[in-house]
C-alpha cells in the first residue's frame, strides 16, 4: 500500500511542478473585483476546525496577501489552493465566477454536497482539479454543461475518496486530449469503465477506477493510452479477463485489478516489464505462475494471493532482486520450500505463501534477507524444528506458522524469544500432543519484550497456563484455546497491563472464575484501551464471525475486546465483578459448571455485542436489565436451569428460540410457551449443584492465527463468535 501511494504520489507531485512551473504569477496586480466578491461569497460557505483561520480579509488585495491565491498578470484568479485546511461546508456556485481559474485544490478537507453546477465548463483554462479526500457526492453529469465535456486544457481530474455516484461518460473526455490523470477511487460510480476514455485522452499517464461499484468486463481500448503508467481497477465487480491490449503497455509500472471477479491465466503480464507493482490478488485466475516470472526484474510487490494459481514456485522469481512484498497466500501451490534460495531477495520485507501445499521446511537461505519484518507460512504442510538462525531477522516482527507440523515447543519459544522486535507470533495447530513449558524462568524478564499476539492454540498440549507469560507485560492477545490444559486459572494476568483479548476456551481448566479477570486494565479502561498501538500490520489478521462475512483487522486495536472461556469444567458462581470490564464486546462462559443467577450488574457492559451463558447449571431468571444492552448482537443461555419470563424489548426481540431452548422454566412468546399472569416469583439461589456437562461432540471457538480458519460444524451452538482464525481453505 504504502509503495502504492509513494507511486501515486510522485507521478502527481512531477506533473504539479512541472505545470505549476509554466504559470507565470505576478502579485503586483490588483484582484479583479469580481473575482474578489466571488471568493468572498465561497467563503461565506466555509468553515474550518483549525486555529489558523484563513487570512482573507475584504479591505487587502486577495492577489498579494489572501492565502492561497494567485493571480495572472491582469489580476484574474487563476489559481485556488487550498489543501489539507481543515475546511467545512459546501462549495459555493460562486466558484464558477472564477473564468481564469487553471488551478483548483481543495483535497483533503472536509467539504459535503454536491459540486456546482455546470462547474467543470465554467473554466476555460483549467488545467488541475482535486477535490480528493472529502465528503462530497451526487452524479457528476449535473457538473457538466450542454456539450458535457471537460475544458480542452484539464490534466489532472482527482475526486478519489468521496461519495460521488453515477456513471462514467464518454462524452466527458472528447475534448480532454490533454489530460494525463484520471483519478475517482474510493466513490460509489457504477456502470462500466470506460475502455475507450484512451482515443479522445492519449497521454494519459495515470487511471484509477478502483474501489467503485463497476461492472461488467474491463473493456479493450486501454492499449491506445501508450504512455499509461498506473492503471488501477481493484474492488469492484469486474468480470471476465485482462485485455490482451493491457499487456501492450510497455510504460505501465502499476497493475492493480484485486479484488474482483477476474479469471484466466496472467502469462500475459510477462510482457509488462517495467511493472513495480502486480496486484491480482482475490480474484480467480487460475493455470500457473509464469515459469519466468524472473524476467519482471523490476518488480516490488507481487501479490496475487486469494486464487485458483497451482504449481510449483518458479525458481526465476528469485530473480526479482528487488521484491519488498511478496504475497501468494491461499492458492494451490505445491513444492518443497527447502529447496528455495531466497538469499539474492536483499529487499525483501514481507513473505507470505500460507495456505499452500508447500512442504520441507523454512528455507535456511531465507534467514539472510536480514529487511524481512514479516513472515507467514501457516496452513502448509511444513515440518521439522525452528532454527536458531531465525535470530539473524533483527527486524522480524511478524511470524506466523500456525497449521503445520513443526516440533519442539520448548526450544521453538526459547528461539523466538530472543527475537527482539517480535510483535505477532502464531504458531497455533502445531507441536502435538507435547507437553507446554510453564516454569516462570522458562524465559526472563528481557525477553518478548515487544510481543503483543502470542497464538498457541489447536496443538492439543499438556501441562498448565505458563507462568513464563507474567512476564510478557505488552501482551495484548493471548490464544490458548483447543489444547489440554488443566489447573485453575491465574489471578497474575492482571498483571498484564494491555491485555484485552485472551481465549481459553476448549482446555480442561478447573475451580472458579479469578475476581482477578475483573481487574484487567485495558477492558476496564477506555484511556489505557485507547493508549493501545495504532499502528499498521504487515499482514492483516483475518477474523471471521462464524455465519457471516470475513473481515480483516490491519490493527489489533480494531479487534473486538473478549474473553473466551468456555468449554472447560469452571464452577462456582459468575463474579459480578465482571461487570467493571467496561470495554469488553465479548464474553464466552459457556459448556462449563457454572451455578448460580446471572448478574443484573451485566447491564453495565453496555459495549457487549456477545454473551454465552448456555450449558451450565445457571438458575433464577433472566435479568431485566440486560435489556439495555443496546448493542447485543448475540446472546444464549440454552441449557441451564433458568426459570421465568423472558426479557422483550431491544435486542431481546431480535434473539430466536436457540438462545433460550433447554431450559423448561423459561416462558414467552418466543417459545411458545405463553407465562403465567401471576406476578414474577421471587429469585431462587441454590446452591453450587454439580450439574454435569455432557461431551459435546462440536468446537465452539476459533484459535488465533493470521488469515486462517478452523472449519467446525455446529449443532447446537449458534452464536457467531470473534475469533482469529487459523486454517483457511475456501
Amino acid at each position: 500500500m504504502f509503495l502504492e501511494l509513494s507511486l501515486l504520489q510522485t507521478l502527481y507531485f512531477n506533473l504539479f511542478i512541472l505545470l505549476l512551473n509554466s504559470v507565470s504569477f505576478s502579485y503586483q496586480q490588483i484582484c479583479n473585483p469580481q473575482d474578489r466578491q466571488s471568493l468572498l461569497t465561497f467563503s461565506d460557505h466555509v468553515t474550518t476546525t483549525s486555529t489558523t483561520p484563513l487570512n482573507w480579509n475584504p479591505v487587502s488585495d486577495c492577489c498579494s496577501t489572501w492565502e492561497g491565491i494567485a493571480c495572472d498578470d491582469k489580476g484574474r484568479v487563476i489559481r485556488l489552493w487550498l489543501p489539507s485546511r481543515s475546511l467545512t461546508g459546501t462549495i459555493s456556485s460562486s466558484i464558477g465566477n472564477l473564468t481564469s481559474l487553471s488551478h483548483l485544490n481543495l483535497s483533503s478537507n472536509s467539504f459535503s454536497g454536491s459540486l456546482p453546477n455546470a462547474l467543470f465548463t465554467s473554466f476555460k483554462s483549467l488545467e488541475i482539479i482535486d477535490l480528493s479526500y472529502n465528503h462530497l457526492s451526487g452524479d457528476l453529469v449535473k457538473s457538466f454543461s450542454l456539450n458535457n465535456t471537460f475544458p480542452s486544457t484539464i490534466q489532472v481530474v482527482a475526486i478519489a475518496d468521496n461519495h460521488f455516484s453515477g456513471r462514467i461518460e464518454l462524452s466527458w473526455f472528447v475534448l480532454a486530449s490533454n489530460l494525463t490523470a484520471f483519478d475517482v477511487c474510493n466513490n460509489d460510480f457504477t456502470g462500466q469503465i470506460p475502455g475507450s476514455i484512451c482515443t479522445d485522452s492519449p497521454l494519459l499517464r495515470v487511471l484509477d477506477f478502483s474501489n467503485n461499484q463497476f461492472t461488467g468486463q474491463i473493456p479493450a481500448g486501454f492499449g491506445r493510452c501508450s504512455k499509461l503508467v498506473v492503471f488501477r481497477a481493484g474492488l469492484n465487480y469486474l468480470s471476465g479477463s485482462i485485455p490482451n491490449d493491457i499487456y501492450g503497455l510497455q510504460s505501465l509500472v502499476d497493475l492493480s485489478v484485486h479484488a474482483n471477479n477476474l479469471s484466466g491465466s496472467i502469462n500475459g503480464v510477462l510482457k509488462l516489464t517495467n511493472l513495480k507493482i502486480l496486484a491480482l490478488h482475490s480474484n480467480n485466475f487460475y493455470g500457473t505462475i509464469p515459469k519466468n516470472i524472473g524476467n519482471l526484474s523490476k518488480l516490488e510487490q507481487l501479490d496475487l494471493h486469494s486464487n485458483n494459481l497451482s504449481g510449483f514456485l518458479p525458481t526465476s522469481l528469485l530473480n526479482c532482486t528487488n521484491l519488498v512484498k511478496l504475497i501468494l497466500r491461499v492458492n494451490f501451490l505445491q513444492g518443497n520450500i527447502s529447496t528455495l534460495d531466497f538469499s539474492r531477495l536483499s529487499k525483501l520485507k514481507i513473505l507470505d505463501i500460507g495456505n499452500n501445499n508447500f512442504t520441507g521446511n523454512i528455507p535456511e537461505s531465507l534467514f539472510t534477507c536480514t529487511s524481512l519484518t514479516a513472515i507467514r507460512v501457516a496452513t502448509n504442510r511444513l515440518t521439522g524444528r525452528i532454527s536458531p538462525n531465525v535470530m539473524a531477522l533483527t527486524s522480524l516482527s511478524y511470524l506466523s506458522l500456525s497449521n503445520n507440523s513443526f516440533a519442539n515447543v520448548s526450544d521453538a519459544i526459547k528461539i523466538l524469544a530472543a527475537c527482539k522486535s517480535l510483535t505477532t507470533l502464531t504458531l497455533s495447530k502445531n507441536f502435538y500432543d507435547e507437553v507446554l513449558p510453564g516454569e516462570e524462568n522458562f524465559i526472563g524478564s528481557h525477553e518478548f519484550n515487544s510481543l503483543q499476539v502470542l497464538a498457541l492454540g489447536g496443538c492439543n498440549f499438556k501441562g498448565q497456563i505458563p507462568t513464563w507469560l507474567v512476564h510478557i507485560k505488552s501482551l495484548e492477545i493471548l490464544d490458548l484455546s483447543f489444547n489440554q490444559i488443566t489447573g485453575t486459572i491465574p489471578g497474575w494476568f492482571e498483571t498484564l497491563p494491555s491485555l484485552f483479548y485472551l481465549d481459553l476456551s476448549m482446555n480442561r481448566l478447573t475451580g472458579q472464575l479469578p475476581l482477578q479477570l475483573s481487574r484487567l486494565s485495558a477492558l476496564k479502561s477506555k484511556t489505557v484501551m485507547d493508549n493501545l498501538s495504532r499502528d499498521y500490520l504487515e499482514i492483516p489478521l483475518l477474523v471471521m464471525p462464524e455465519n457471516t462475512s470475513r473481515n480483516n483487522y490491519n490493527q489489533l486495536a480494531h479487534l473486538p475486546p473478549a474473553i473466551y472461556l468456555g468449554g472447560n469444567a469452571l464452577t462456582g458462581n459468575i463474579p459480578r465483578e465482571l461487570s467493571q470490564l467496561l470495554n469488553l464486546h465479548v464474553l464466552d462462559l459457556g459448556q462449563n459448571q457454572l451455578s448460580g443467577s446471572i448478574p443484573s450488574e451485566f447491564s453495565r457492559l453496555t459495549n457487549l455485542e456477545i454473551l454465552d451463558l448456555s450449558q451450565n447449571g445457571l438458575t433464577g431468571e433472566i435479568p431485566l436489565s440486560l435489556q439495555n444492552l443496546y448493542f447485543l448482537s448475540e446472546f444464549n443461555v440454552s441449557y441451564n436451569n433458568l426459570e421465568g419470563p423472558i426479557p422483550t424489548g431491544g435486542q431481546f426481540n431480535t434473539f430466536t428460540e436457540f438462545s433460550y431452548v433447554g431450559n423448561p422454566g423459561l416462558c414467552g412468546q418466543i417459545l411458545q410457551n405463553r407465562c403465567s399472569r401471576q406476578s414474577r416469583p421471587p429469585k431462587q439461589h441454590h446452591d453450587s449443584s454439580n450439574v454435569g456437562i455432557e461431551d459435546n461432540p462440536f468446537l465452539h471457538g476459533l484459535i488465533i492465527g493470521v488469515i486462517t480458519i478452523f472449519p467446525t460444524v455446529f449443532v447446537i451452538r449458534m452464536i457467531p463468535q470473534f475469533k482469529i482464525l487459523y486454517s483457511y481453505k475456501r
